[in-house]
């Protein structure tokens, strides 16, 4: 089962980027349909983690100056741009593999346990971004608020720290 996404989102990666099938040498392809290589997807994933948490906290300030349609505007937008990230984030890895993080001492500690915590909380994400959105188009507001308290913030530090595990392991000189 695991193989068959596998595949599939190699082939995914291939259409979007450019490359041949069956990803040899998918990591330097030739510029494809929106004129990116595989190499390019972790910074399209920060720039997409960036620009969510910039409208998380965006859809915040809009509920909280009781600007509800702004808000689930601004909100439906975080939620297309979060799963732009998933689909660029799946695609790459399915092409590349793991990135091992070259730091050593201290700086591997902070690293793995950001990678911790931005992991585990990423994972329980997708439910409680669903069971919000599930909770305010039924309009069942007094629930949505009550998941909503705990989605905001982690959907925040998940994007903030997906922007600081792009650039720990991809930008920090060590």
């Amino acid at each position: 089962m695991i193989g068959r996404w596998a595949g599939a989102l190699d082939g995914l990666g291939n259409g979007i980027l450019g490359g041949s099938p069956g990803g040899a040498g998918t990591a330097g392809a030739a510029a494809g349909l929106l004129g990116l290589t595989v190499r390019d997807l972790p910074a399209v994933n920060a720039s997409l983690n960036a620009l969510a948490a910039v409208l998380l906290v965006v859809g915040w300030v809009l509920i909280r100056r009781h600007r509800v349609e702004a808000h689930r505007a601004v909100m439906l937008s975080a939620v297309a741009v979060s799963t732009l990230f998933l689909t660029s984030y799946l695609v790459y890895h399915a092409q590349v593999g793991s990135v091992a993080f070259q730091g050593q001492g201290p700086v591997r500690t902070v690293y793995f346990s950001v990678l911790l915590t931005h992991t585990v909380l990423a994972a329980a994400l997708p439910v409680l971004v669903v069971l919000s959105l599930w909770r305010a188009f039924g309009r069942h507001y007094r629930r949505h608020r009550a998941i909503a308290r705990w989605t905001l913030p982690i959907w925040l530090y998940v994007s903030v720290t997906g922007v600081v595990v792009y650039w720990m392991l991809y930008r920090l000189e060590l």
